[in-house]
């Protein structure tokens, strides 16, 4: 089967690449508010991060086919002291562009990547009620639709090609809303100075919501994981990443990563810059 997949540098704002309901799916971690890990002092302050997604989340319902899927991997964030609610605000942004809130799905870390910190570690130094600050173990995966899906518009041929292994689906627990993921390491080989969330994540989601030969979109691309994974389970990509410098990370770790499948397949692989 062949698949393509289009590398788009620039912002994802505006997708001019993609026509109306070109995409069947949609696996993305947008950047948290001025994470120092992520994209530090990037938004003048939080309305404008809100103004932005909100732009980015038209576009995502504009490309979206009908009855198909959004994931978003998000959380709240701590800036400088503050707390944002940026899941309770961006779900209601993605409810007003027309999204409906299908389920939201808890990823929990393991235990030996928490230690105490700062915030968690002021008890440590004031043992009395309200210096309380927990540190987070959680992250959210939340699950939105574009309307109802028509599952009679699927060839069987096709359902059968993209069948979910249900020994995988029940050993690994995936009917729960509680999933227990390793994340990414400080340490791993592309993910340096990216806040990225680990293949599994995608990989799941791309075998629950799509099938094979349909195009799944990354509007925040980072390192280039939801690509790989796309290419690696035989679905088509599109992916939008804003900082140039990213792109001979994502390139390496798509050619690298998947080069017996590159070999293997007829993978067409394409960079489109805008600057």
């Amino acid at each position: 089967m062949k698949t393509t997949h289009k590398l788009i540098i620039g912002s994802s704002e505006l997708m001019p690449e993609l026509a109306d309901s070109s995409i069947q799916l949609i696996v993305t971690s947008p950047p948290y508010f001025n994470a120092p890990f992520d994209y530090e002092g990037f938004y003048y302050n939080y309305d404008k991060y809100l103004e932005v997604m909100s732009t980015v989340s038209k576009e995502m319902y504009r490309v979206l086919d009908k009855g198909r899927i959004l994931i978003l991997n998000i959380d709240d964030m701590l800036v400088n002291g503050v707390k944002y609610p940026i899941t309770a605000d961006f779900t209601k942004i993605l409810q007003g562009v027309g999204f409906l809130y299908r389920d939201r799905i808890i990823w929990k870390k393991p235990d030996g990547y928490l230690r105490i910190s700062r915030r968690s570690g002021v008890l440590l130094q004031h043992p009395y009620p309200m210096y309380f600050y927990p540190d987070n173990l959680l992250e959210s995966l939340l699950i939105f639709q574009k309307g109802e899906f028509d599952y009679k518009s699927i060839p069987d041929t096709l359902k059968q090609e993209s069948k979910i292994d249900l020994d995988e689906f029940k050993k690994n627990k995936w009917y729960s809303n509680l999933w227990h993921i390793t994340n990414v390491l400080p340490n791993a080989k592309y993910e340096n100075g990216v806040a990225a969330f680990p293949d599994e994540i995608p990989r799941r989601f791309i075998k629950l919501f799509s099938y094979k030969g349909e195009t799944v979109l990354d509007p925040f691309l980072g390192s280039g994981t939801t690509m790989k994974v796309a290419i690696e389970l035989q679905r088509n990509s599109v992916g939008y990443e804003l900082k140039p410098e990213l792109e001979e990370k994502i390139t390496k770790k798509l050619k690298l990563d998947c080069t017996d499948i590159f070999i293997d397949y007829d993978v067409n692989f394409e960079v489109i810059r805008r600057f």
